[in-house]
C-alpha cells in the first residue's frame, strides 16, 4: 500500500479558506444576505462553523474578503480575455455588462443593500466598492486601449460603467438579456466613435 501524502497545515488552511470564499459568494447570490449566516456558509463549504470562524472570526469579515475574492476573479478573467481589433468597442462594452450581470454581482448587490441601512458594514463596504470601481475603470481603459487622460473619454468610460451596473440592476428582478443585446451593440457604436484611443503597447 503507498504511503498517504501528508498535506501541510499552511496548504490545508489555504484550501479552506478557498472554500469559505466560494461558498460564500454562492450562498449571497442563491440566498441572499440575511440567510447567508456563518452557518449556512459552512455547511455549503462541508466544514464546520467553528473552523469556518477561525478563518473568518465574524460574518462581516467573511463576506467582506468573499467580495474581493469575487472581484479578482471577474477582474484576472476579464483581463485574460482576447478582444478582436475588428470591434472591439463592441466586446469590450458586451463584457462589462456580462461582468455587472451574472452572480456575483447580484451576491454584491445583496450585501451593498445589506451595507445601506447598516453603518458598522458600510464602513467596511465603502472603501471596498471605491477601489472595485477604481480598479473596474482601470480595466475598462486598458481593454478599449483608450486614452484616459482625454476628459470626453474618461467620462464615457465611467458612463459605460455606470451604465452596465444599471443593467445588472434591471437584471436582477428579470432577463434583460434582449434588452439589454440592442443597447450594448447602440452604446458600443457611440463609444468607438467618441473616445481618444492609444496605441497598444508593442
Amino acid at each position: 500500500m503507498a504511503p498517504s501524502v501528508r498535506v501541510p497545515q499552511q496548504d490545508r488552511s489555504r484550501a479552506t479558506r478557498q472554500r469559505l470564499l466560494e461558498a460564500a459568494g454562492t450562498c449571497l447570490s442563491r440566498d441572499g444576505w440575511s440567510a447567508a449566516t456563518v452557518a449556512l456558509i459552512a455547511q455549503e463549504a462541508g466544514i464546520s462553523r467553528g473552523a469556518a470562524q477561525h478563518h473568518f472570526p465574524t460574518r462581516e469579515a467573511l463576506v467582506t474578503a468573499a467580495l474581493e475574492h469575487m472581484f479578482e476573479q471577474r477582474k484576472a478573467a476579464l483581463a485574460a480575455t482576447e478582444i478582436p481589433d475588428g470591434d472591439r468597442a463592441e466586446t469590450v462594452v458586451r463584457l462589462l455588462i456580462d461582468y455587472y450581470t451574472d452572480d456575483r454581482f447580484r451576491g454584491a448587490l445583496h450585501v451593498w443593500t445589506a451595507a445601506a441601512t447598516d453603518e458598522t458594514m458600510r464602513a467596511q463596504i465603502a472603501p471596498l466598492e471605491r477601489k472595485f470601481a477604481r480598479d473596474a475603470h482601470a480595466l475598462a481603459v486598458r481593454l478599449l486601449q483608450a486614452d484616459d487622460s482625454d476628459p470626453l473619454t474618461r467620462t464615457l468610460i465611467q458612463a459605460t460603467l455606470d451604465l452596465a451596473r444599471g443593467l445588472g440592476l434591471a437584471n436582477v428582478l428579470s432577463d434583460d438579456s434582449r434588452r439589454r443585446d440592442r443597447i450594448a451593440r447602440a452604446w458600443a457604436a457611440q463609444l468607438a466613435a467618441a473616445i481618444r484611443t492609444v496605441d497598444p503597447p508593442s
